[in-house]
């Protein structure tokens, strides 16, 4: 389980990742925007990319949402004091792999059996 200095390195590090994507969610992207059909104004290919690109940028803010989540169940599991403990085997999660991944809620060995 996470302590001390170390709990507030990694409570930090999540609401500073935290603060930075509900920036990007609350900017929102203008490629997300509904691509207007006027064949006036732009032509088939330009409308497809156009098309392309609003759904890369939902894609991406989808992503975002989703780890907005994970950001915030973490952010409970240091609350509750349950951070840095795998969900499935009760093990100590690795400091290593919580600096690379913070919201991780598996060591490494359970997560290279987990279907999810």
């Amino acid at each position: 389980m996470v302590e001390g200095a170390q709990f507030d390195a990694f409570r930090e590090l999540l609401l500073a990742r935290r603060s930075k994507l509900r920036g990007q969610v609350d900017d929102g992207d203008p490629a997300a925007k509904t691509v207007e059909l006027d064949q006036t104004r732009q032509g088939r290919l330009s409308r497809m990319d156009a098309m392309q690109q609003q759904a890369m940028a939902v894609a991406a803010g989808e992503r975002r949402q989703q780890e907005l989540g994970r950001i915030e169940a973490a952010l409970r599991r240091i609350a509750d004091g349950d951070y840095g403990v795998c969900l499935d085997c009760g093990e100590e999660i690795a400091r290593g792999r919580l600096k690379i991944q913070p919201t991780a809620t598996r060591c490494v060995r359970c997560a290279e059996h987990s279907t999810d």
